[in-house]
């Protein structure tokens, strides 16, 4: 017979036959799913445990690690199911984080798994529950920012993206695209070939930038004068030509004055924003959540299906490029502090006041 310790009620283990099968297979599927003890040995391991297979009649099946102490098991030396904790899964993140820094072209999941010493399963989802991104996600994001930084320092745009792991083929050259918001020779140049509108104008919350390219609104940003508002599109875009149009803009720039006054409106506007996978989801995200409402940081996890991945969508809040068309001042903690906000959290305090009281 197989026992089964249980997890909480909400947490539904395998079925016993899936388990066993598991062991037998040293299945990494289910690397940190459950833990078995071993009533011959006295010891508890995980499913991918390399020590020979115990009887199946001497198995004990638990939910965690903690269940099977409190039984009186030891952890294995072998497979080391006690290391699977918050400070363990820290390291191996960080390992990871390291080894795909320093790598100079794509490494397979399996690969990063073997140097690192876990299974690919637990590394991925260790891994995407702290970075909140796939090791896969994260590379391509670290290559795309060594290919931002080449290009800046002026490199020759072929050389940049050998050097940066992108290859030549055209379909990674439009991914470089894609996610540069401009094609990479564009970007090198700081934008030069490119027109950036922009306008100003006035709001109870300071004055406020809304820039846009050629594909839709690229920047909505607060502060106290013109001259500062327009010093930083400049640092953005240092060789594009910056046009103020004040006219060509004004549909856009009045939708945002309506909703910064308390007047929700429907915000129809095309954005040009850059970012990763994971901050374009967040991003998306923020948009469905309704005019005068809230949510927590670990609620807009969960609606992005990475519900561990708290802190990093509030990273992905804090750098929205467009203030308000994409509202992450509607995202608080879930204590109800406020939490922070990239325009100064008085802002945010008035932004959520006016929305209440306008609904």
């Amino acid at each position: 017979m197989i026992w089964i310790m249980n997890k909480p009620m909400d947490v539904k283990l395998p079925d016993e036959e899936t388990c066993w099968q598991a062991i037998v297979e040293r299945d990494s599927r289910y690397d940190g799913v459950f833990y078995f003890g071993v009533r011959s040995t006295g010891i508890y391991c995980r499913p991918v445990c390399p020590a020979r297979r115990p009887r199946r009649d001497q198995v004990i099946f638990y939910a965690n690690r903690d269940t099977a102490q409190a039984a009186g098991f030891r952890p294995c030396r072998r497979c080391r199911p006690d290391e699977d904790t918050p400070e363990a899964r820290t390291r191996l993140v960080v390992q990871a984080r390291r080894l795909l820094d320093q790598a100079e072209s794509s490494l397979t999941l399996a690969e990063l798994a073997k140097q690192v010493g876990a299974s690919p399963s637990h590394l991925q989802r260790v891994f995407k529950a702290e970075v909140g991104m796939t090791p896969h996600a994260y590379f391509a994001s670290r290559r795309l920012e060594r290919l931002k930084t080449q290009l800046k320092a002026g490199q020759d745009v072929t050389t940049a993206l050998y050097e940066a792991g992108f290859g030549s083929s055209s379909r990674l050259y439009e991914d470089a695209r894609q996610r540069l918001g401009m094609t990479p020779g564009e970007y090198r140049n700081g934008g030069r070939g490119m027109q950036v509108r922009f306008t100003t104008f006035d709001s109870r919350l300071g004055r406020v930038l809304l820039a846009a390219t050629r594909d839709g609104v690229c920047k909505v940003s607060f502060g106290e004068d013109d001259a500062a508002l327009e010093a930083q599109l400049a640092v953005e875009f240092p060789a594009a030509e910056r046009v103020r149009d004040d006219a060509g803009l004004s549909d856009w720039s009045s939708m945002l004055a309506a909703q910064l006054e308390g007047n929700p409106v429907h915000m129809d506007i095309p954005l040009d924003v850059q970012g990763t996978a994971f901050q374009q989801k967040v991003w998306a995200a923020l948009r469905q959540i309704p005019y005068g409402q809230m949510r927590t940081y670990a609620q807009l996890a969960q609606a992005i299906d990475q519900p561990a991945a708290v802190r990093a969508a509030a990273r992905a809040c804090a750098t929205n490029p467009v203030a308000v068309v994409t509202p992450c001042h509607r995202v608080v903690r879930s204590d109800g502090g406020l939490g922070g906000y990239r325009w100064g959290i008085e802002r945010k305090k008035q932004l959520l006041e006016g929305e209440r009281t306008s609904r």
